[in-house]
């Protein structure tokens, strides 16, 4: 059996592709962690709190076109995502808003 000597030169090769090693571990882990937090969905009842709205409200949102949802075994589901972009498009200006009180 031959018989491997390691170099001081070797050890330092070692740690340096296993930090790289573990950095792109964590870099994928890190894209996986925020595709899932964008892609979070919410329930109708989290939706009608989030904009105060009543549960009919929220229907005619969904019928009309909206808010988009989806259906799973009778439960709505929501992407969050899709209602804070509604809440940015339907912004109001402040600054009419404050003159006009």
């Amino acid at each position: 059996m031959a018989t491997s000597i390691i170099t001081p030169d070797d050890l330092e090769q070692f740690k340096y592709d296993l930090l790289e090693d573990i950095k792109q571990l964590l870099d994928k882990k890190q894209d996986k962690t925020l595709a899932v937090k964008e892609s979070e969905w919410i329930k109708s009842h989290q939706v009608q709190r989030l904009l105060g709205i009543s549960p009919g409200t929220l229907q005619n949102l969904r019928l009309n076109g909206t808010i988009p949802y989806s259906k799973v075994g009778g439960v709505l589901f929501y992407k969050k995502t899709d209602i804070q972009h509604i809440l940015e498009q339907n912004m109001r200006n402040r600054e009419n808003s404050i003159t006009n009180l």
